[in-house]
């Protein structure tokens, strides 16, 4: 029997998306057994929520999840499907790999960098107040008990809450990782000159765990400094260990050093369970259209085949894409020069270019 993984074709293009990864991750010759789930919009109707139980269960009970782009619904208190299954599966990791390839329009030819994030944590755990609510002025009451400095009554509330335990938790990741990958080095990016609390204790935590890795080289960086640094000289980088919010926007950025989103995988990874997507929307416009890219999609795929120890698999799929891209012949259109160029072809007909560059290698 194979690996038995959860499939969530999602919704918009996600289903377009998650057939054309599903047939090229068959191509490479490993034995999936895939246990199709459903979640998004397109399933509320039936089931009253956009993450349906039975889709949690399955992925808890095979441990491994390859997930297409989810639309997050509006004007309801769901938040977000992706949110609920990283707090559900306790999913404290996301992985995000930028690489450049040879034929994705870029400024940047050499960049190879790895962001960590920290995903339970910081400003995105959600705990907030809303500006004039009876629970926001307790708070600010409170804490104006407590310090000279004064919040001024009705401003909203957001706690920034970073833990000695979390903060280990991910920075360990982030080291065994980078040895795992036979990587250099480790930077830690913080506002630690301001938030001495918070963002310290993050630092101070990175510092005590570098110790445990002599092998690895460790770099302290400021989250605005690195800004900065990244579109200079990205090529300094290799591995980032960063907070949730600072995780979020910089790893964009980063997207942005090697193409966009649509060649940016990711993998939200835990103790007990990890989901491998991409990083980018569902872009309902063009649903069935056969015309959004599938690389993320694909690469993260590659990333789920690591996970699961079929490291050459992955190494031949990465090879394969990465070869069809810069032929250039076969690729949707904002993989051209032109993004209206005629000759781009479809999401299904990049997979399949895929597909024959991997039977060549066999």
């Amino acid at each position: 029997m194979g690996h038995r993984v959860t499939l969530i074709p999602g919704d918009g293009t996600g289903p377009e998306l998650t057939e054309a990864t599903r047939r090229v991750l068959e191509a490479t010759g490993v034995s999936l057994d895939w246990d199709v789930r459903q979640a998004g919009v397109e399933i509320m109707e039936e089931t009253g929520t956009p993450l349906p139980q039975a889709t949690l269960d399955s992925v808890r009970e095979n441990g491994v999840a390859l997930k297409g782009p989810i639309t997050t619904p509006i004007g309801t208190g769901f938040r977000s499907v992706n949110v609920a299954l990283r707090h559900e599966l306790e999913l404290y990791a996301c992985l995000r790999p930028c690489k450049t390839y040879a034929g994705v329009r870029t400024r940047y030819p050499d960049v190879d960098l790895v962001i960590v994030r920290e995903n339970t944590e910081d400003l995105y755990a959600g705990i907030e107040y809303e500006a004039g609510s009876e629970a926001a002025e307790t708070v600010i009451t409170s804490l104006n008990a407590l310090q000279p400095k004064q919040i001024a009554l009705g401003s909203g509330i957001s706690v920034k809450s970073i833990s000695p335990t979390a903060s280990e938790r991910i920075i360990r990741f982030a080291f065994e990782y980078a040895r795992e990958k036979a990587r250099r080095q480790v930077a830690v990016v913080t506002k630690a000159n301001i938030m001495k609390f918070t963002d310290g204790l993050f630092l101070s935590v990175f510092r005590d765990v570098a110790k445990d890795f002599p092998d690895i080289e460790p770099r302290e960086v400021l989250v605005d400094a690195l800004c900065m640094q990244l579109v200079q000289r990205p090529e300094e980088f290799d591995v980032l260990v960063l907070p949730n919010l600072y995780g979020d926007i910089v790893s964009d950025l980063t997207a942005g050093l090697v193409g966009g989103l649509g060649v940016a995988p990711g993998a939200n990874i835990g103790a007990h369970a990890a989901v491998f997507e991409a990083t980018h929307g569902s872009a309902p416009k063009y649903k069935g259209l056969n015309k959004v890219n599938p690389t993320a999609m694909i690469l993260s795929g590659m990333l789920m085949l690591e996970h699961l120890g079929e490291r050459e698999a992955a190494r031949r799929l990465e090879s394969a894409v990465a070869a069809v891209i810069a032929e250039g012949g076969q690729v949707t259109y904002d993989l051209k020069p032109s993004r209206d160029d005629p000759s781009a072809v479809g999401t299904s007909q990049f997979a399949d270019a895929i597909i024959e560059r991997l039977t060549q290698q066999d």
